[in-house]
C-alpha cells in the first residue's frame, strides 16, 4: 500500500532530494544534477522563487521506503500576471502508475482546498527553470537547465486525467552541419543594409551587463505563453549561479543607437561535467572535474534569442543566429541546442530550421481542469 507523507523535516527533505539518485543509479542515460543545487531549490532563505510562491513537498512510501515524490506549487506571481487560478506540480518521480496516481491525487486535493480551478505541470518550479515531460529522444542527455524523464511518465499523467496544453521544442545543430548557406548569405545582406554594432559580454562590468540582459528578457518575453518575469532577487540569484560557467563570448549584444535591440545568450553545457560526477556530489573528487571543465565542454545551449519589438521582421534575427554560430565555432563548440521554444512560435521555429537545425526533442506541459 502506498502512503503519502508531507515533508516537514530536514531528514525527509534529504530523502526527497536523494530519491532520483537512488531511482536512476543504474540508468546510464540519467544525468545526476549537483545535489547542493537541488537542495537550494527547497530552501526559502536561499532560493528567491519562494518569495512569491509556496512549495509543499510530498513523499510516497511503501514499507518505509521512498517510491515517489511530488511538489505542489502555488505561484502568486503567475496567477497575478496571467489573471489565472492555477496550481502547479513539479519535481515528480514515481516507481509505477499506482504511486503516480496517489501523488497526483494529493495535488488535486490541495488544489480543491485552495480553490484553484486547474492544475498544470510539470514545472520545476516554474517555466523560468526546467519544465515538461520528455515525449521523445530518451537516449539523449539533457542540456544545462533542461529536464529529463522516462517515457512511462506520459502514461501516468494521462491516466490522472491530464491532457497536453503546450509542447516545448528543442532544436539541435552541429558544427559538421553548420549554418545553411542561404541563411549565411541572407544575414550578410541584412548586415549591409542596417546600421548596428555587435559586442560580447563585458565581464569587468558583469552585474550591470546581467541586469541589462534580464531587463531585456523580461520586456521582450513578457507576452509569451505562461511567462512570468524574473523578480530582482531571482535575477541576482541567477546571475550569481551562472557567473562561474558563463562564456562571455557567447553572450552577444546587437545594439542600435547605443540601445540593446537584440540578444543571443548561450550557456556552456556544464551537464557534460556533471555526467562525470555520477553521484551529483562535488566532494571528494567532483570539484576537480568541475575545475577542469574547460577541457571537455564542447556543447552549448542557446536559451535566449530575440529582438525588441521595433526591430523584428527585418532579418536581424538571422544576423544574431549567424553571429552566434560563428562565435560558437571560434570557441570550439561542436554542438548547440536551441531550447526551449514554444511549438506555436512559428517565426523562430522556421528561422532555426532554415538555419540548418533539426527538431530532435520535445517536452510536453500537461493541464487538468477541475470541476467546481
Amino acid at each position: 500500500m502506498v502512503e503519502i507523507k508531507y515533508v516537514d523535516s530536514k531528514a525527509d527533505l534529504k530523502r526527497f532530494v536523494n530519491y532520483p539518485y537512488q531511482k536512476y543509479k543504474n540508468d546510464s542515460n540519467w544525468l545526476a544534477p549537483l545535489r547542493i543545487g537541488e537542495f537550494e531549490k527547497f530552501e526559502p532563505e536561499k532560493f528567491p522563487f519562494h518569495e512569491h510562491a509556496r512549495v509543499e513537498l510530498y513523499l510516497a512510501e511503501k514499507a518505509g521506503n521512498v517510491v515517489g515524490r511530488i511538489a505542489v506549487i502555488d505561484d502568486d506571481l503567475h496567477n497575478q500576471t496571467h489573471h489565472d487560478n492555477m496550481l502547479f506540480f513539479g519535481f515528480f518521480e514515481a516507481e509505477n502508475n499506482d504511486v503516480a496516481q496517489s501523488l497526483y491525487k494529493i495535488v488535486e486535493e490541495e488544489a480543491i482546498k485552495l480553490g484553484r480551478g486547474r492544475i498544470r505541470g510539470p514545472v520545476n518550479p516554474s517555466l523560468n527553470d526546467s519544465a515538461g515531460f520528455q515525449i521523445d529522444a530518451y537516449d539523449s542527455d539533457p542540456y544545462i537547465m533542461m529536464p529529463q524523464s522516462p517515457p512511462e511518465y506520459i502514461e501516468y499523467v494521462q491516466n490522472a486525467g491530464y491532457t497536453k496544453i503546450k509542447d516545448l521544442y528543442s532544436w539541435r545543430i552541429t558544427a559538421e552541419t553548420g549554418l545553411s548557406d542561404r541563411v549565411s548569405k541572407l544575414a550578410e545582406r541584412v548586415a549591409k543594409r542596417n546600421d548596428f554594432s555587435i559586442r560580447s559580454l563585458n565581464m569587468k562590468n558583469y552585474d550591470a551587463e546581467v541586469e541589462k540582459v534580464l531587463n531585456f528578457y523580461n520586456d521582450v518575453w513578457e507576452d509569451n505563453w505562461g511567462q512570468v518575469k524574473y523578480t530582482e532577487a531571482e535575477a541576482k540569484y541567477l546571475a550569481k549561479e551562472l557567473k562561474m560557467i558563463v562564456d562571455p563570448k557567447m553572450v552577444i549584444f546587437l545594439e542600435i543607437d547605443n540601445e540593446l535591440a537584440g540578444l543571443a545568450v548561450g550557456f556552456p553545457d556544464i551537464n557534460q561535467v556533471f555526467k562525470k560526477i555520477a553521484s551529483g556530489r562535488l566532494f571528494p573528487f567532483g570539484i576537480f572535474k568541475l575545475l577542469l571543465k574547460r577541457f571537455y565542454i564542447n556543447k552549448i545551449r542557446l536559451p535566449i534569442l530575440g529582438l525588441a519589438p521595433d526591430y523584428r521582421n527585418k532579418g536581424l534575427e538571422l544576423v544574431l543566429i549567424k553571429e552566434f554560430g560563428d562565435a560558437a565555432l571560434a570557441r570550439g563548440y561542436k554542438e548547440a541546442e536551441c531550447s526551449w521554444i514554444l511549438e506555436d512560435n512559428d517565426a523562430i521555429n522556421k528561422g532555426i530550421k532554415a538555419a540548418g537545425a533539426e527538431l530532435y526533442k520535445t517536452y510536453r506541459i500537461f493541464q487538468k481542469e477541475l470541476v467546481s
